[in-house]
Formats: structure tokens, C-alpha cells, sequence
């Protein structure tokens, strides 16, 4: 199944959380953090602005982005953990 974003709307998958910390300790999955860092899979058009032409988004596809941790609305589509949220709840993109 395709999913598309409608207007500023960006669909994030979520990279893992670390397992272990810098100093070497296993962190188990019930006391770890939620990822603040995705992969964007798709982007919508843009938003239309006062004078009604389009913005186009500054974010595209495969970009690496960071987000706020209870950014989005989480969905699941073929068995995939997703995010679809705003394009303005993501805080920077990874170069």
C-alpha cells in the first residue's frame, strides 16, 4: 500500500534508539527513550500560502531529520512503524 502526505504533512520513519550507552551498558527496550531521529520516506505538496501559490517543502524524501519526541501521529502501514506530522514539528535535517 502507497501512502501520500496531504499538503505540509511529512511521513517519518523512526531509526532505532541506541541499545547500548557510551560505556558499554545494555539498555532494555522498556527504559528506552523514544527516537527522536527519522528517516523521511514521503512529503507532501506544500502548503498554500495567503496569495495561494504553493510553498514547496524544504525536506524530501530520504532526508535523515531530527523531531520532538512526542512530535506526529504515530500509524502502522504494511507492518511498518510510521510518523505523519507537520513538516514545521521537524527541528533540522542530518548532513
Amino acid at each position: 500500500m502507497n501512502i501520500r502526505p496531504l499538503h505540509d504533512r511529512v511521513i517519518v520513519e523512526p531509526l532505532d534508539a541506541e541499545q547500548k550507552t557510551a560505556g558499554g551498558i545494555i539498555i532494555p527496550d522498556t527504559a528506552q527513550e523514544k527516537p527522536s531521529e527519522g528517516k523521511v520516506v514521503a512529503v507532501g505538496p506544500g502548503l498554500r500560502g495567503d496569495d495561494g501559490k504553493l510553498q514547496k517543502p524544504d525536506v524530501k524524501k530520504g532526508n535523515r531529520v531530527l523531531y520532538g519526541k512526542w512530535s506526529g501521529t504515530e500509524v502502522k502501514v504494511d507492518g511498518k512503524d510510521l510518523l505523519i506530522m507537520k513538516e514545521s514539528d521537524i527541528m533540522g535535517v542530518l548532513e
